[in-house]
């Protein structure tokens, strides 16, 4: 006769500060050095909403890290975790093996997919995601005889991760300084970023970089060159939004050249901009579309790389794609995922986040144009970028972001996010127009007793 196994006991060791202190003795944080004394414990979500161990309650506008489509405290996502777990938590989709809810939510995510995507390869994560995509993008032209296509083209500013590929991949250079030698075969080009007209030696945005990118291909050969990646709307380098003409220009000279177009939609997928995909926004067909973040809404990790047929075809081929992650096809996270894209659905989170994503965008194009530390706001949906700036005129970025979105926290209990050119926003697609005004309020209050050098105060 089996028992339970009792839970183990609750620390004692719960007061605010003795957390703060086993934090600091225990946790290494990312991008927080020794000298951050600061910690801020969570303890409860609700919606748009988080309390710390002080009971203090905070506005999330990041959505954790992009990724809180239907917001904090969903029961009903809890729910179905723990009725899957009880049934099956987890067996692997190594080989023949499978599960019902990850072929359920493969089958549902090429439904809601481009017409071009026909299969799924799931991972625990974005990092994963693209460090699958850029080996199968290599994978795929040697199985067709060209193994010669390695080269693999991403962009300055660009965000992939921070494996060792999608590292490589991200074109900034803190993600390669002391991790060297970085991948090779990695070529970065100019960012489609209108605002930084610097960039185009006054020309057309598109223009130029569709010119730099057929000279790239020339001088580096198309039979020398895998894939293109990159993120529809550029998410850290600070919500970069293209020309409606830059993603179908790209796509039609890769095609030309038979170089792959993989789209990391990490951020951008499951509704954050409007969309199922920012593929269909941008009226783009990739040949592989990576996602995470999103499909669970953060409830578990998942994530899912989309694949044409013709990819697919080649890495099915002979033994298979030799490549597997211990949790691909988690049937307790692909469970969550669907009813997380469920509720989506249902609730209309789509049109709600064009919806009230473009009352924010207007909100705070209102309340901050005349503020002369504001260079543009800028967005799509539930991805909101402000680019802060020390002189509108040289459009010199604000040395200290981080400073501004620290102010806003502690002095207006608003979570936002800084990035190198200034704050960033991705609420749950389940945001109010209340919660939006207050938001904006708390950037205004800031940005207000701001000074350029990024110190707060008046």
């Amino acid at each position: 006769m089996s028992t339970a196994t009792p839970a183990p006991a609750a620390s004692t060791s719960s007061s605010t500060e003795a957390l703060h202190q086993l934090d600091r003795q225990r946790i290494v944080h990312p991008y927080l050095p020794a000298s951050t004394t600061e910690r801020v414990v969570m303890t409860r979500g609700k919606a748009s909403s988080l309390w710390d161990t002080d009971g203090r309650e905070y506005l999330d506008a990041t959505g954790g890290l992009w990724l809180a489509q239907v917001g904090h405290g969903r029961d009903e996502l809890a729910d179905v975790a723990a009725s899957q777990m009880r049934e099956l938590e987890y067996f692997t989709s190594f080989w023949e093996f499978s599960n019902q809810p990850a072929i359920e939510l493969a089958d549902r995510l090429v439904r809601l997919a481009p017409d071009e995507i026909s299969k799924v390869y799931f991972t625990s994560g974005g990092s994963e995601g693209i460090e699958a995509a850029l080996k199968m993008s290599r994978y795929h032209h040697y199985r067709r005889g060209k193994e010669e296509k390695t080269w693999i083209l991403a962009r300055e500013r660009a965000y992939h991760g921070i494996a060792y590929g999608g590292g490589t991949a991200s074109g900034f250079g803190m993600y390669h300084d002391g991790f060297g030698p970085m991948l090779p075969h990695v070529e970065h080009l100019t960012p489609p970023w209108p605002y930084r007209r610097d960039l185009f030696d006054g020309q057309d945005c598109t223009d130029f970089c569709i010119a730099e990118l057929e000279r790239t291909i020339e001088r580096i050969g198309a039979d020398n060159i895998a894939a293109m990646i990159g993120e529809p709307i550029m998410g850290v380098a600070g919500m970069v939004v293209p020309p409606d003409d830059y993603w179908p220009r790209v796509r039609e000279v890769l095609r030309r050249n038979d170089i792959l177009l993989i789209l990391d939609e990490v951020v951008t997928a499951y509704g954050r901009i409007g969309s199922w995909f920012a593929a269909e926004h941008f009226n783009v067909d990739p040949d592989i579309i990576v996602t995470a973040k999103g499909i669970t809404s953060g409830y578990f990790p998942l994530g899912a790389v989309l694949m044409s047929e013709d990819v697919a075809e080649s890495l099915e081929a002979d033994s298979g794609f030799p490549m597997g992650y211990t949790y691909n096809g988690h049937p307790t996270g692909c469970a969550v995922a669907l009813a997380n894209l469920h509720i989506i659905e249902h609730e209309r989170l789509l049109a709600r986040a064009s919806e009230i994503g473009g009352y924010l965008l207007d909100k705070l194009s209102d309340e901050l144009a005349d503020l002369p530390r504001v260079g543009e706001v800028r967005g799509v949906g539930m991805m909101l970028g402000i680019e802060l700036v020390a002189d509108r005129d040289s459009r010199e970025p604000l040395p200290n972001p981080q400073a501004v979105a620290d102010a806003v926290r502690r002095e207006h209990g608003v979570i936002v996010r800084d990035s190198a050119q200034g704050l960033v926003l991705s609420p749950a697609l389940t945001l109010t127009r209340d919660e939006a005004d207050r938001i904006s309020a708390a950037i205004r209050a800031v940005l207000t007793t701001t000074h350029p050098d990024g110190t707060i105060g008046s």
